[in-house]
């Protein structure tokens, strides 16, 4: 044995000696002493903060895996494949493609891992990201990933839905939530938002199911190819020429409508999935 070696277990021994030789006289001391008092909690401070980070590292797994279920159960929704009986992976695998899409020019990226991309992390790395002008960022979300994920529902070959993300910020928070639309790029099919953080009861009811009903048929784009689609203040008279792009306003929440208009305008515009709805709707005529 190396002297070193010898050294360094001698000089672990005589600690051990002294941590024993510690706890005895904190142990012998009274219950109202400061110093006992002291010692015993920051004990229980260092075994507890043992065991929340255990806890963390032995969950991590099962976290990552629950985040990307609720994923994809938030993804079957929108696209209205979901029910109580609903086995979310196989249903997800069976009838949801996944594709990346390059924002710009609107065509498939096929030479990148899908299944490690996440559009949120790469819209905060320089090198995936485009920082926006202030007078294009009219969802107020400042930069944006280059390449999105976008999920389609296919019958063998031929599209059915496609679902597209899209984020903006509305009074209190970033809304991040998809949009369904029909093969024609055009028919919304359905609105989910996943992740906001609205104020309850008002702008909050961007999640109620019977204000997401009022998306279905609307339309997304004028006949002259601009973004129409958008909410209104009040309740949509239906008998009006041009109702078929309008949603009802939420009540109470002027500044969550707002954003929500603002970032299904910016998301279906040539800043975001115009190119790649073109080039699905000129595939599909053909």
């Amino acid at each position: 044995m190396s002297n070193g070696s010898l050294k360094e277990r001698l000089d672990k021994s005589e600690y051990y000696q002294k941590f024993d030789a510690y706890k005895e006289k904190v142990l012998a001391l009274s219950n109202d002493s400061l110093e006992k008092t002291i010692a015993v909690a920051l004990a229980l401070c260092f075994v507890c903060a043992i065991l929340v980070s255990f806890a963390a590292v032995a969950l991590r797994p099962l976290q990552i895996e629950n985040k990307a279920l609720d994923m994809k159960k938030n993804i079957l929704e929108v696209a209205g494949l979901l029910d109580e009986d609903t086995d979310i992976n196989q249903a997800f695998s069976d009838q949801i493609e996944e594709k990346l899409v390059d924002i710009e020019t609107g065509e498939y990226i096929e030479d990148m891992d899908i299944a490690s991309y996440d559009q949120r992390k790469a819209a905060k790395d320089p090198a995936q990201n485009i920082v926006l002008e202030k007078a294009d960022d009219i969802a107020s979300i400042k930069r944006k990933a280059k390449i999105a994920k976008i999920y389609l529902v296919k019958n063998d070959d031929v599209i059915k839905s496609i679902i597209l993300p899209m984020h903006g910020y509305g009074l209190w928070s970033t809304m991040y939530g998809f949009l369904a639309l029909e093969a024609d790029g055009q028919t919304v099919k359905s609105i989910n938002f996943y992740d906001q953080a609205e104020t309850p009861g008002l702008g909050g009811e961007v999640v109620n199911p019977n204000w997401r009903a009022l998306w279905k048929g609307k339309k997304v784009y004028s006949e002259s190819g601009e973004v129409q689609l958008g909410l209104i203040k009040g309740v949509v008279d239906t008998t009006k020429p041009g109702s078929e792009y309008d949603v009802d306003g939420l009540a109470g929440a002027t500044l969550t409508s707002l954003g929500v208009s603002n970032l299904v305008n910016y998301w279906m515009s040539e800043q975001g999935f115009s190119a790649y709805l073109d080039k699905v709707r000129i595939e599909g005529e053909g």
